[in-house]
């Protein structure tokens, strides 16, 4: 199976946290073609990106919980199993940013810090997340 939202260790998604997502928006519409569009995929507002017409990522402002982080782009790797994961990645040496949570409709996501400083999300999705290929 080569689907990024079901391949274990596929990077899967990037997602934008900005503090002005008009102007984010019409900088990367603008510069790369992206067709954007509003979606109700959380409990926020949240722009997807499409190339081709295929979602690619997405816009979202930045939430009150990470008050005072700069905007920047964010990657998920897509995992089997989101809890089992933090769990290696701590004893490794990670820190956890964001524990694995739930993203309804979505999937169980977590955010975590290597030992180097580098951030990176992993993501198990819904089995109903857009995988019918």
């Amino acid at each position: 199976m080569n689907h990024p939202y079901k391949q274990h260790g596929a990077f899967s998604w990037c997602e934008l946290m900005t503090s002005d997502v008009e102007a984010a928006k019409h900088f990367y519409g603008s510069l790369f073609g992206w067709e954007l569009e509003q979606a109700d995929v959380t409990c926020m507002p949240y722009t997807l990106i499409k190339a081709g017409g295929t979602p690619i990522g997405g816009i979202m402002a930045t939430p009150p919980q990470a008050e005072g982080v700069p905007p920047h782009w964010g990657s998920y790797v897509t995992v089997d199993d989101v809890d089992a994961t933090a769990k290696q990645a701590e004893a490794l040496g990670a820190q956890m940013c964001m524990p694995p949570t739930d993203i309804p409709g979505v999937g169980r996501f977590c955010v975590f810090r290597d030992p180097q400083g580098a951030t990176i999300a992993a993501i198990t999705y819904a089995s109903t997340c857009g995988t019918s290929d």
